[in-house]
């Protein structure tokens, strides 16, 4: 299989920043998903002059296998549980043994919330193109349950847009989004990690530091 690699996230967010301008997309609103989607956005936040702001969304793993999402859950007024049923029945994870799960990660939406936005309220999609960002797309589970929340906060439009994605996953994200933006589709696609150069683990501060960077909006 022959791919190109991203040599880091801020090279794709720039890459991506690129096409997303030469569509012309009228009101955007840049939406990362934390953390890896952090310095992506924050790259096209800045060439579209957007507004940039987070969607805490937490993927709930397989507990044998922490990077297999068995389901997510997004913050919101009411937080909202999106259930990956395949991989939980191959995982022999029952509904009771997601809610158990979620709770953790619950928290640890609250922590980063705290965190990462502190004092400022979201920034609002109301009739705006809001534009999802992550830094690729395995198996989709924590994207869905991302866009699925969004399309309660009222957008105009929403485009998903990541530098690399799965193919399955992504046609079974068009559902979701009114538009999916991907610059490469591989074949054989495993792990987002493949496609990168430099995929190590984002701490605090880098999350942080790059809000700043691409100007984080307050409402």
């Amino acid at each position: 299989m022959m791919f190109d690699a991203f040599p880091s996230r801020e090279h794709a967010g720039r890459e991506l920043a690129l096409r997303l301008k030469s569509m012309a997309i009228e009101d955007p609103v840049v939406l990362a998903l934390p953390r890896g989607g952090v310095p992506i956005a924050a790259e096209v936040a800045r060439v579209l002059h957007a507004p940039l702001d987070l969607l805490l969304v937490r993927k709930i793993g397989v507990p044998s296998m922490p990077e297999l999402a068995a389901a997510a859950i997004v913050d919101g007024e009411k937080p909202e549980l999106v259930l990956n049923e395949g991989v939980m029945k191959t995982a022999g994870l029952s509904a009771a043994d997601i809610h158990s799960l979620a709770q953790g990660q619950l928290a640890e939406i609250e922590r980063r919330r705290r965190l990462y936005r502190p004092d400022r309220k979201p920034v609002s999609v109301q009739d705006k193109t809001a534009i999802v960002i992550d830094d690729g797309v395995a198996t989709g589970t924590t994207a869905k349950a991302a866009l699925q929340a969004l399309r309660r906060r009222g957008p105009k439009a929403i485009i998903l847009a990541v530098p690399v994605g799965s193919s399955e996953a992504l046609a079974d994200l068009g559902a979701c989004a009114d538009e999916v933006v991907c610059l490469q589709r591989p074949a054989g696609f495993y792990a987002i990690g493949q496609f990168y150069s430099d995929f190590h683990q984002l701490t605090d501060e880098e999350v942080i530091d790059a809000l700043g960077s691409g100007r984080i909006h307050q409402a």
